[in-house]
């Protein structure tokens, strides 16, 4: 019996040297779109020793996603390497050591491990954008998005590397939140999912896994959340600022779901229930929201144009 088991065992660990053999260990990362998003996915590659490549359209978007980094790496150091300056000094520099960009990403990819788009949540210009790189990356290149709301099968589907596509959800700002969803599709390999969730984990994040559904985990469960907020607002029940309140007295939520909304920008929200709305009409969590649809209307998208829900000065 104790030989048999001391067999189970030692082939059990065989098979999973085996399995983690197969894996992909990522060293090269190119991420395509230098804004707050992909900056700040390139600040933690870096940080962590990955090569980085950090692209987008013009050289002047590139410099103000540089400097933004700097000034990340700074705050950071200040709080890790408080009594250590000198140290602090260092990791900056080796990070910015690991940082490199370029307006042009077909030729970059070609040494790349992995891809990252991190570019306007239109599903037809990432669609080219991967369309475009499948014929330029390696075969063993993997490709994510980090899409919050659209579907990666479809993406997946404009390259000619199915097995090879995955999601990677960053949560904004990157270099603090710790959490990123690694989405896999039903053609993702177990290879290639296996290799994200290990990436994540070396930059520093704790992944979770979801399949391919809408929104994900976090904003599925977030983003229905709020739209019953708007509407419930909507039908006189309550005012907003009483939501706010009670969701973060009685929940104990760090925002109400008004200003949640404001905070991330009602134009994205709208955008991405109406995408939801698209794909499942009669499910009533993704009914769209005639106030939402005026305020955007109006060109008040919360904090970022100072009006939303409430006012900003």
């Amino acid at each position: 019996m104790a030989f048999a088991t001391r067999q189970f065992v030692r082939a059990a660990s065989s098979d999973a040297a085996t399995a983690a053999a197969k894996k992909l260990l990522i060293k090269h990362v190119t991420i395509v779109g230098g804004g707050l998003m992909g900056a700040g996915i390139a600040q933690i590659a870096a940080a962590s020793g990955h090569t980085v490549v950090l692209v987008d359209q013009s050289d002047e978007i590139l410099k103000k996603s540089t400097k933004g980094i700097e000034e990340s790496l700074k705050r950071v150091t200040k709080k890790k390497f408080a009594d250590k300056p000198e140290a602090g000094a260092e990791f900056i520099k080796n990070t910015l050591k690991n940082l490199t960009t370029s307006t042009d990403a077909a030729s970059v990819v070609h040494s790349t491990d992995l891809v990252i788009e991190a570019i306007v949540e239109n599903l037809e210009v990432k669609n080219k954008l991967f369309k475009t790189l499948d014929k330029f990356a390696p075969e063993h290149t993997i490709f994510a998005s980090n899409t919050s709301s659209l579907q990666i099968t479809e993406m997946a589907n404009a390259t000619t590397r199915q097995d090879r596509f995955g999601g990677l959800h960053f949560f904004n700002p990157v270099p603090m939140m710790k959490l990123v969803e690694v989405i896999k599709t039903p053609m993702t390999s177990q290879k290639t999912f296996e290799s994200l969730m290990d990436f994540s984990k070396a930059v520093g994040k704790s992944p979770v896994s979801c399949k391919d559904t809408p929104g994900f985990i976090v904003n599925r469960l977030l983003v229905p959340y709020m739209m019953e907020a708007v509407r419930l607002f909507e039908r006189g029940d309550a005012s907003k600022e009483d939501i706010d309140v009670a969701m973060k007295l009685g929940a104990g939520y760090p925002m109400g779901p008004f200003e949640l909304l404001d905070y991330v920008g009602l134009d994205t929200s709208k955008y991405i229930i109406d995408g939801w709305h698209s794909l499942e009409p009669n499910n009533p969590l993704f009914a769209p929201s005639p106030l939402l649809n005026k305020l955007v209307e109006e060109k008040k998208l919360g904090k970022k144009t100072g009006e939303g829900f409430y006012k900003y000065k």
